[in-house]
């Protein structure tokens, strides 16, 4: 389930253990209202994430594009060995800051 905070100027999308073709399209709809509402410092806190498949990384291209667009900040943090060697073999790491989880 995701779960959207308004931190000290930034927002937090917590997302769930799973970003796949089931729910890719209700977690595009959740995270909308983070962006409409001024999300130019967004934070993608992926703790709880243990499977993404290519919907949740084309739902990830699509927000980091309007995040910079509005000149804003994107990251993803706390993300697991698992998503992080999915992310830098098709090249996300490259354009997007992403932090390892704490081992």
């Amino acid at each position: 389930m995701t779960e959207i905070i308004n931190e000290n100027g930034k927002t937090i999308i917590k997302t769930g253990e799973r970003i796949d073709t089931i729910n890719a399209a209700q977690f595009e709809q959740d995270i909308q209202p983070a962006l409409a509402d001024g999300g130019v410092n967004l934070e993608m806190d992926c703790s709880e994430l243990t499977y993404m498949a290519s919907s949740g990384l084309r739902i990830i291209q699509k927000t980091m594009r309007t995040v910079t667009q509005l000149k804003g900040t994107f990251k993803m943090t706390n993300v697991r060995p698992e998503i992080y060697k999915v992310l830098a073999m098709t090249g996300f790491t490259k354009f997007i800051k992403v932090e390892k989880i704490a081992e």
